[in-house]
Order: structure tokens, then C-alpha cells, then sequence
């Protein structure tokens, strides 16, 4: 596609209640990784955007964290910018795991399940406050037949909160072309807001940073994984095409470094292995990462800290 062929473009923002997919569909609109996707809560930490098309229509679409009952301080910036990003947006999703709905219709929720559905009921209630309808997206549906579905949309149609309701696997691709078309009309006229072959509106810094922070959410349990952060301090690229990236590895506590590092050094060695590889196929190119553990109290309490990620300290 040509920047001359686009005629529509505008933002696209996908809510929803923590794990409901929504990296996991920006990255299956987008066409490539620009969120990462852990089967941990509150993965994705600040509004990421990836760039697709669909006719003659530019989508940006906003994947953003997971709304939930937020006390921290990081927690709180995390569901400001959620709401934020659909306040800005030409057109919301509204991401909902049917599989949580249609345990918890049957009286078999795990606790995890029934969270999400907690979640998506403040959703709805602020959508309904707001008075702005959304398009809802219900996902996992290829799990179910569709007479298990059904009684769920015909619920969210009483809700009054919704515009039109879809039926989509973000996991296979099933009943995104329908998803996307719609949203596509829904654009304002206008030119390109980026090139074409350009798929995603994050800097590489930052990118690699979430990689690493994903391997990391991936190998550790438990809530060590949401008490750590990640950023690249330094990025140097050499005239062979290497790439030399060291990063920190930020921690709250003395034992949770040692966590990190693992017995030997075994799971930064894992963590640092998984992220370089996929950095490599990212980049295309050779790329020597180094990890560094650093420990820090009060990192969450710090401006900087959030400023990085686009986040507002004060919310």
C-alpha cells in the first residue's frame, strides 16, 4: 500500500479487563509483535500502538493496560492511561473474555475468571456513565459452540453500552476481517498519520526493554514479576550491522535480585538468551545484550520512572 492510497486514518483503542487477549489482538491486527503477551496479568503497562490498514483506512491501534480495581500508584497511571487512550480514540473496542463469562454463567469461574468478569462489569458501568457506545469484542469464541455464545450477546445487547458486538478469536484470526472493516468506516477522512510499511509507533529503546521484561514475566512466579522493571540504558550500533544493547533490570528488595539471577545465574542466563534471539529476528541483525541487576526501593515512587513509559505520576 501507498500513502497516496490511504484516505481514512484515526485511532483505535482496545479496553478491557486485565489478560482478555488485547495485546495478543493488536499484535494479530498489526500483522507482527508490538505488545508482548505473557499469560500474567497486567503484562502490557502503558498504551502501546501498532499501525495496520484495512481498505483505504490507516488504523493506529492503542492496546492499552488492563482496567482493573487499581490501588498502587503504578497500578492507578496504568488504568488512567487505559481510560485516556479510549477518551482520545476515533473508535473503542471493548475486549471481553467470553470463556470467564461462560465459566462464571455456569458456576465453574476459576478466581482468575471471576476477576475478569468483575472487571468488565466496571467496564460497562463506566461506559454506561460516560454515555459513549463502544464496539464489543468477544473473544476465545472458537472454545464454544455457538449456543453457549449466544445468550451472552443477546446480555451485553440489554447492556445498552455497545454500538455493535463481534464474535472473534484474536488467538486464530477468526472474525477479524468483519472487526476491522467496521472500525475502517468509522475513520475520519484524511491522509496517513505514518508511512505504510511502518508497523509500529514505539521506540526500539523502549521495545526492547518490554521484550526483556516479557522473558522475565515468563520465567518468574508469583508477584516478583510486577515489582521489577526494565529499561535500556544504552544502544550502540556498530558499522557491521551488531547491535550492542546493555539494560537494567530494576528490583525492590535484595532477595528478589538473587531471584532474578537465579541459582547460578541460570534464569538471567535464560532471560537474556530468549530476549537476545528474539531481538536478533526482530532487528534482523546480530545483537549482544547484556542484563544488569540493579536494586531500587522507591523505583516506583520515582517520577522518572513513569515519565519514561508515558505514564502520568500524579494519578
Amino acid at each position: 500500500m501507498q500513502a497516496e492510497d490511504i484516505n481514512r486514518a484515526g485511532f483505535v483503542a482496545i479496553i478491557g479487563a486485565p489478560n482478555a487477549g488485547k495485546s495478543t489482538l493488536t499484535n494479530a491486527i498489526v500483522g507482527t509483535k508490538v505488545a508482548i503477551v505473557t499469560h500474567k496479568v497486567q503484562t502490557t503497562r502503558f498504551p502501546v500502538r501498532g499501525v495496520a490498514h484495512a481498505g483505504d483506512a490507516q488504523l493506529v491501534i492503542v492496546d492499552t493496560p488492563g482496567i482493573f480495581g487499581a490501588k498502587k500508584r503504578l497500578d492507578r497511571a496504568m488504568v488512567k492511561s487505559a481510560w485516556t487512550g479510549a477518551d482520545d480514540a476515533d473508535a473503542v473496542v471493548h475486549l471481553i473474555d467470553a470463556a470467564a463469562w461462560i465459566a462464571e454463567r455456569k458456576g465453574k469461574a476459576a478466581p482468575a475468571q471471576t476477576k475478569s468478569v468483575e472487571d468488565d462489569r466496571d467496564v460497562i458501568r463506566t461506559l454506561k456513565q460516560t454515555g459513549r457506545k463502544v464496539i464489543l469484542a468477544l473473544n476465545k469464541i472458537d472454545l464454544f459452540p455457538h449456543e453457549e455464545v449466544l445468550p451472552l450477546i443477546s446480555h451485553f445487547n440489554e447492556e445498552g453500552a455497545y454500538s455493535d458486538i463481534f464474535m472473534i478469536s484474536a488467538e486464530n484470526g477468526d472474525g477479524l476481517d468483519r472487526l476491522l472493516e467496521h472500525v475502517a468506516a468509522q475513520m475520519p477522512e484524511g491522509p496517513a498519520m505514518f508511512p505504510p510499511d511502518q508497523s509500529a509507533d514505539i521506540p526500539m529503546r523502549l521495545l526492547a526493554a518490554e521484550i526483556t521484561r516479557e522473558k522475565l514475566m515468563l520465567r518468574l512466579h508469583e508477584e516478583l514479576p510486577y515489582q521489577l522493571t526494565v529499561e535500556t540504558e544504552t544502544w550502540e550500533d556498530f558499522q557491521n550491522g551488531d547491535v550492542r544493547i546493555e539494560q537494567a533490570v530494576i528490583v525492590g528488595r535484595d532477595n528478589h535480585k538473587s531471584m532474578v539471577l537465579g541459582k547460578n545465574g541460570q534464569t538471567i542466563k535464560w532471560v537474556s538468551k530468549a530476549a537476545r534471539e528474539e531481538l536478533g529476528k526482530l532487528l534482523d541483525t546480530r545483537v549482544h545484550l547484556f542484563l544488569f541487576v540493579k536494586v531500587d526501593e522507591k523505583w516506583q515512587e520515582k517520577r522518572e520512572s513513569y515519565s519514561h513509559l508515558g505514564l502520568e505520576f500524579d494519578s
